[in-house]
């Protein structure tokens, strides 16, 4: 009981106040997604924001189960959960149901669960108990080729479901990577392989692609002047420009292995074809509910595009649209500053810990939010190709929603537990 006593008073209650005001402000927004005057009662179940309700608080009766076990558990047993969240992912794949094209959710009555959602935070604790051990070293290529093995199984076998935002939020571990030693020429590397895509993909004929092929090796040849010039220096280059030829002409054949709605979503964020009534009539919509809403927004459960459901999935992936109709650019910015104070707060509290293995952690929690927040807000705006992830906190959904709060309440409890290290 005395250990107790000390968890509550040793809890950050500044992450846990931003989690509770984001979860309410979310559910006032989902409620106005889905809101019909003939039929508004506050505590109607069947509709989403009753749903939602409920997800809410079985949400934090597990935010508080976590807080009650011992700390050690989640690193001890990091291995065992991200084992049994593996198999879960391989059973939905063998019996798991299908939704709109993904075969990523288990039906249990009215129930529907998606284990893609909670293997995220499983995954970050399998990272940050192999990353702190104590042989083990970021910048070691054993070290990385390891770490990398953890991030990918889960990602693969979520792409098997035809799940591919979800697969991509695993990319952001490569930001708990860089903060463990990971040289930064990685995003460098990054960068360079995103912008060459996007050249080629805009590049339509052979000779175009030559003509970027031949810029590529006039810049390796001046880098190569201002190198120390010999036959080792030569040769790297040499290799890198074979490299980047490579990939120029492989991205048409991997374009082409993509499904076509993530081929035309993509063509449109470019700017290659306008398809404003097919796939890019979500976001279309989107930029007009948010630009409608103004400085102020057009007030609560006033907003056009919203009671009119211009915007489809406006209740989950595209949430923020609501926010920017409505409560125009001071909510958006408000949900933003949010989002932004979380994020730093995490990484404040993380850089406290005295166990490596809640540092890193940590990391993770922060990593994987950040990635949600960024491309949930740049989908919504048409800045990045609609990909399907939700906004933490704020979409509907029981999966997501629980699983962001044993991912944030886990990172609590550790944090708590640091009290007892000093």
């Amino acid at each position: 009981m005395r250990n107790n006593r000390l968890v509550w008073r040793d809890l950050d209650w500044v992450m846990i106040s931003i989690y509770l005001l984001m979860m309410f402000f979310g559910w006032l927004n989902i409620y106005s997604a889905v809101y019909n005057p003939d039929n508004h009662a506050l505590f109607n179940f069947s509709l989403r924001y009753g749903k939602q309700m409920i997800w809410i608080g079985a949400a934090i009766i597990i935010a508080l189960g976590i807080l009650l076990i011992d700390p050690k558990f989640f690193n001890q047993f990091a291995y065992l959960i991200y084992g049994i969240h593996l198999l879960s992912l391989v059973f939905v794949l063998l019996f798991g149901k299908e939704v709109a094209g993904s075969k990523s959710w288990f039906q249990i009555g009215s129930l529907a669960i998606q284990p893609a959602e909670f293997v995220k935070y499983a995954t970050a604790l399998a990272l940050a108990h192999y990353l702190s051990q104590l042989d083990v070293k970021v910048n070691n290529i054993k070290t990385t080729i390891i770490a990398g093995i953890i991030i990918l199984i889960p990602a693969a076998l979520i792409l098997l479901q035809n799940d591919t935002g979800s697969a991509l939020v695993y990319v952001s571990f490569i930001f708990v990577l860089y903060r463990r030693g990971l040289s930064g020429n990685i995003f460098v590397i990054g960068f360079v392989f995103v912008f060459l895509a996007i050249l080629a993909l805009l590049l339509q004929s052979i000779a175009q692609k030559l003509i970027l092929l031949g810029i590529l090796f006039l810049i390796l040849s001046v880098l190569y002047y201002f190198m120390r010039r010999n036959i080792s220096n030569a040769l790297k280059l040499l290799a890198v420009f074979v490299v980047l030829s490579g990939f120029v002409f492989s991205v048409d054949y991997a374009f082409s292995k993509l499904q076509a709605h993530q081929q035309v979503r993509i063509k449109v964020l470019l700017n290659m074809e306008q398809d404003l009534h097919g796939a890019g009539y979500n976001v279309y919509q989107s930029k007009i509910a948010i630009g409608s809403g103004g400085f102020k927004g057009k007030g609560y459960l006033q907003g056009t595009q919203t009671k009119f459901k211009f915007v489809p999935e406006q209740s989950t992936d595209f949430i923020f649209c609501t926010v920017g109709e409505e409560w125009g650019f001071l909510g958006s910015a408000a949900v933003i500053i949010l989002f932004v104070f979380l994020l730093i707060r995490i990484i404040q509290v993380a850089e406290r810990q005295r166990s490596t293995f809640a540092q890193i952690y940590g990391y993770g929690v922060a990593s994987i939010l950040f990635f949600h927040f960024t491309i949930n807000i740049g989908m919504v705006l048409g800045l990045i190709p609609v990909i399907g992830i939700p906004l933490p906190f704020f979409s509907y959904g029981g999966s997501s929603l629980w699983a962001f709060t044993i991912l944030l309440f886990i990172f609590i409890r550790q944090d708590a537990e640091r009290m007892k290290l000093l």
